[in-house]
């Protein structure tokens, strides 16, 4: 049967797939539909067409699934910023476990993996300690910040998000006004014109400091330093304002640039019973009290005594490293980003931490030529999972143990696999964790073991 752009199908709702989207079947073929649940019947609008797949649009709900709820936020059926609003929490959990285990089980090849349930966030809404936020002009004229539409660059003005600390409502109402009123010009991706290009907003979950940052084509911002102070007496809780410079024709948000115009340049907060420093482009973990629990996950299982040799592949500003270096002989840190490294020393010694060292560099370049020869190696690479080399380096220094987190089961899955090839590890248990409720992604921390013949060796 020939199907076509622009027909109309009815379609039950039977997966969900990595991206958010609900997944059904139709004469054979996937259809994938946004803004569905498991359990859903619907009347379908077929959107782009493939010999054998089709994105759709729901038409016309005939049957709610019993996993689908009222959203929480009044534009999340328009912003993209959430994809599983309109689902049940429980049953993102189930969601979130049934991804890792498929990922798994069809791109690692792994039989009947040991998966525990999904570690649950604190609070599915109200979780996210750093938001940055593009802005715009509105038809009207009056500056906007929220996300963009889905699978657009259409702005969706917010004045408050659900899933973001609540803390940083009133900021994300009030600056937008200030900038109104500084007539400060926005900046236009099409044209690549206009000086403001996102607002940034921190938080410290546990201290309530907050760090507000624009990003800025160029540094002229007339009468910004005047405007920081307002904003440094009018905001206790804020403790610092900067401008971080972009002035790239790019997606990505943060240029290399960034200057502190008042206050401090960094926030602290309590993560693991230590305090950090974290910059306004800093990489922490979004949900401060799931990275947490997953980080006693880690420990427990790895159950360390006090001898050992540690390496944290990929370590940023220590969020694990600083943690585990106390139950340990000594940890090494990797890490590309030398601003990154100078944060990880200072939080080391601001919490009398010396048995760590950290070097600046890419992991595959520096893990071969490692004077060290650590029992654990803690993996915690971007999205794209880590290089080959780095895979094959670490099957020859074998260490004991290895834990692998991700942010992207697609790549942990392929990667364990050329761990494990020829039987050298064993997965022995995947620990999922929610950092993004509300959302298809899902972090994931896998433990992998020396085989016993090779432990011998």
């Amino acid at each position: 049967m020939m199907w076509r752009q622009g027909e109309v199908i009815e379609l039950e709702i039977s997966d969900l797939s990595d991206t958010g989207d609900g997944v059904g079947r139709f004469d054979q073929r996937v259809v994938f539909v946004p803004d569905t649940v498991v359990g859903d019947r619907a009347l379908v609008k077929l959107l782009h067409v493939k010999p054998k797949y089709a994105h759709g649009q729901v038409q016309d709900l005939l049957t709610a699934s019993p996993q689908r709820i009222r959203p929480s936020c009044i534009v999340a059926d328009k912003c993209g910023g959430c994809q599983w609003q309109h689902i049940n929490y429980d049953y993102q959990l189930i969601a979130k476990q049934n991804q890792v285990k498929q990922a798994l089980e069809r791109i690692g090849g792994f039989i009947n993996p040991q998966i525990n349930p999904v570690l649950v966030a604190a609070s599915p809404l109200d979780y996210r300690n750093k938001v940055t936020y593009p802005l715009g002009i509105s038809a009207t004229g009056q500056v906007q910040a929220g996300y963009y539409h889905k699978g657009s660059h259409k702005l969706i003005n917010l004045n408050q998000c659900p899933v973001q600390d609540q803390r940083l409502n009133i900021l994300l109402t009030e600056i937008k006004l200030d900038i109104q009123k500084q007539g400060w010009s926005i900046y236009d991706e099409t044209q690549h014109k206009g000086l403001i290009r996102h607002l940034g907003l921190r938080i410290g979950r546990r201290t309530g400091e907050i760090l507000l940052t624009l990003v800025v084509k160029d540094w002229n911002l007339p009468g910004i330093e005047n405007q920081a102070q307002q904003w440094l007496q009018r905001y206790p809780q804020l403790v610092g304002i900067s401008l971080n410079r972009n002035s790239d024709r790019t997606n990505a948000i943060f240029g290399s640039q960034t200057r502190c115009l008042a206050g401090v340049p960094y926030l602290r907060e309590t993560f693991a019973n230590l305090e950090f420093q974290i910059c306004p482009d800093t990489f922490f973990q979004v949900s401060t009290e799931t990275a947490e629990a997953l980080l006693d996950t880690i420990k427990a299982e790895l159950n360390l005594q006090g001898h050992e040799v540690l390496l944290d592949a990929y370590c940023g500003i220590g969020t694990l490293t600083l943690p585990l270096a106390k139950q340990v002989r000594h940890i090494t840190g990797l890490e590309l980003q030398s601003t990154a490294v100078e944060q990880a020393i200072i939080n080391a010694q601001n919490n009398g931490i010396n048995n760590v060292t950290f070097q600046v560099g890419a992991v595959e370049k520096i893990l071969p030529n490692l004077e060290i020869i650590p029992d654990i190696v803690l993996l915690d690479p971007p999205r794209k999972g880590c290089e080959i080399n780095v895979i094959k380096t670490l099957r020859k220094l074998k260490p004991f143990q290895i834990v692998y987190v991700s942010c992207k089961v697609s790549t942990l899955a392929r990667d364990l696999k050329l761990l494990c090839e020829d039987g050298l590890y064993k997965l022995t248990k995947v620990q999922p964790a929610d950092f993004f409720p509300q959302t298809a992604h899902v972090e994931a921390a896998a433990f992998l073991t020396l085989s016993e013949n090779d432990k011998s060796n």
